[in-house]
């Protein structure tokens, strides 16, 4: 079923900045609280809110992994002897972050690290938008402003990349590991690669041709050991309607499975502070998608595609849509969710004087003597976080769990914690993985979710009101591949959350599995929801389409696991 693409591939390169570094003092129950520093105490007051830091249990975010592929790097200096020896650290982070050296971003490098931090982020990639400029000089210059960063907050991995033009395409994260070469690898590419740079934005053969060209760059990077990884996600696929289903594959399927570069896409975009109404909010379209169709769009996209649904993207939230099509054949496509932070609601400071082109960067944000409220974003941490299961705090273990699909992501703090397990005929794996077992062998998930225990970041404890089960069939690789529907996933189990504390176990039994298939996870603060796009059968309370001007992103909260194979043999 061509579902050889490794939800157990690893590949342990920590060579870099973070190898082999011992678990943050919030993680490191070792460490008093009163030696914490303000972030750190926060940090840790969120773990212990998800009953995931308890005494005696050192690595207290470690959360049961597969067996067979849980177990730490031999070389890591974990503070965390006590814990249980197969498990991740589930890792809260951001990968689509701007700063000044973004021409229409305000804020430093150490600014978004440290609002980062507070808002409890234990990673976060830089990505400055990829231009002429940025190209020239700001991957250059902004590089010891992230160093700098790196070495104040030492609880924070702090990688470098950029917010490419994919040729013929939007935007997307590129990131690289760490190290002396990452500067060189992230300018050659930009150069040689961003649809800006070379004037490669029209859809057309040849340029999507140099996408998939620039994706192999990268991976053969890491093949020469120039650097240690590198990462691709696509940004706010839908905004434009110009990441084509077959586009989106091919960037897929651009290198091997035993590397792959591309390997997800935002399930939820930034600027969600965006649709808060009139008059104390910017009263615009939820993530900013306000578009509609032109010439380099896809044809096959309907119009409400344009549109976000609950916060996140149309091809995330429609069950039975192209996020589905995509996990029917079997091979790893993963969500994420970010802030796409550059100009924050509620701030109080403006843009500093500067001169971008001769600098590649504005001056640093000035105080502007009154509260900000056409700004569309917030702080990495601050709404949107996707949570990584990673086997240590490293940079390489972060690349490697994002890559396995270990990972969830949620809005407004809906939860504080969630662990999956699907298991069956004595075996069992998590979030990315594939279950592999007899033709008729029963299987059962279970999810385990800490409830928010704690008021969010807009000063509510936000209440989980319902959790889904969602189920497709793996039919193998599309023979169209344009195709952006996967008729047999549906809604197959919807639990009430009756519970406002505590921990809660949902158990759904998938009974004898005959055929493959997969099975991910979805849950609401259940106040806005309409039946699905492909009808009540399939979803009958899925999220409702964001009201242009009208979209108050903290009254409508969800989080989406990546998905789980079961694949009988």
């Amino acid at each position: 079923m061509g579902h050889g693409h490794g939800p157990h591939d690893h590949h342990h390169h920590d060579h870099g900045p973070g190898a082999s570094a011992p678990l943050p003092p919030a993680f490191d129950t070792s460490v008093p609280d009163e030696a914490l520093s303000p972030e750190q105490a926060s940090r840790r007051a969120l773990l212990r809110r998800a009953g995931l830091l308890g005494a005696g249990l050192a690595a207290g975010t470690v959360l049961p992994g597969n067996p067979a592929a849980a177990s730490p790097p031999a070389d890591a200096r974990r503070a965390d002897a006590a814990a249980p020896r197969h498990g991740y650290l589930w890792l809260a982070g951001d990968h689509h972050i701007h700063t000044h050296y973004s021409s229409d971003g305000k804020y430093r490098v150490v600014d978004q690290v440290r609002q980062g931090a507070r808002h409890g982020l234990d990673w976060m990639v830089i990505t400055d938008h990829g231009s002429a400029i940025h190209a020239r000089i700001g991957v250059e210059n902004v590089n010891p402003d992230i160093r700098q960063a790196r070495a104040a907050y030492r609880d924070t991995l702090v990688f470098q990349g950029l917010e490419w033009n994919i040729p013929a395409a939007d935007h997307g994260t590129v990131f690289v590991h760490p190290g002396r070469n990452e500067v060189a690898v992230l300018k050659q590419f930009e150069t040689d690669y961003d649809g800006i740079v070379k004037g490669a934005g029209d859809s057309s053969p040849a340029n999507e041709a140099l996408a998939v060209a620039g994706i192999q760059f990268l991976a053969e990077q890491v093949r020469r050991r120039t650097v240690d990884d590198a990462l691709m996600l696509a940004h706010h696929p839908s905004r434009k309607g110009i990441d084509s289903p077959h586009e989106i594959r091919a960037w897929r399927d651009a290198t091997g499975a035993d590397r792959r570069i591309a390997v997800g896409f935002e399930g939820a975009p930034g600027h969600q502070a965006a649709g808060l109404p009139a008059p104390l909010g910017p009263a615009r379209a939820r993530g900013y998608y306000d578009g509609s169709p032109t010439a380099n769009s896809f044809p096959g996209y309907p119009l409400d595609s344009y549109r976000t649904w609950g916060g996140f993207d149309w091809m995330t939230a429609t069950v039975g849509g192209l996020w589905d099509s995509l996990l029917a054949e079997g091979r790893p496509w993963w969500i994420t969710a970010n802030s796409d932070s550059h100009h924050v609601y509620g701030d109080t400071t403006v843009r500093g004087a500067g001169d971008f082109p001769a600098n590649g960067r504005h001056g640093d944000p000035v105080y502007a003597g009154k509260i900000d409220t056409k700004a569309v974003d917030y702080w990495p941490g601050q709404y949107s976080r996707t949570h990584v299961g990673a086997k240590s705090f490293s940079y390489a273990a972060v690349m490697d769990g994002i890559r396995a699909g270990r990972v969830w992501v949620d809005h407004g703090q809906l939860v504080d914690g969630l662990d999956v397990r699907v298991s069956g005929g004595g075996r069992w794996t998590t979030l990315g993985g594939a279950l592999h077992v007899r033709k008729g062998t029963r299987v059962t998930l279970a999810a385990d979710v800490a409830l928010a225990a704690d008021a969010n970041w807009a000063g509510f404890t936000p209440r989980l009101a319902r959790v889904d089960v969602i189920q497709g069939d793996v039919t193998g690789p599309a023979a169209d591949k344009d195709t952006f529907t996967a008729p047999a996933a549906a809604v197959v189990r919807s639990y009430d959350v009756a519970a406002s504390e505590g921990t809660v176990r949902f158990t759904y039994d998938l009974g004898p599995v005959d055929r493959p298939l997969y099975v991910r996870l979805r849950g609401t603060d259940g106040n806005r929801s309409a039946v699905g796009v492909m009808g009540a059968k399939v979803d009958p309370a899925g999220p409702a389409q964001d009201v242009y001007g009208d979209a108050d992103p903290w009254r409508d909260l969800w989080f989406y696991s990546n998905p789980v194979w079961v694949l009988p043999e």
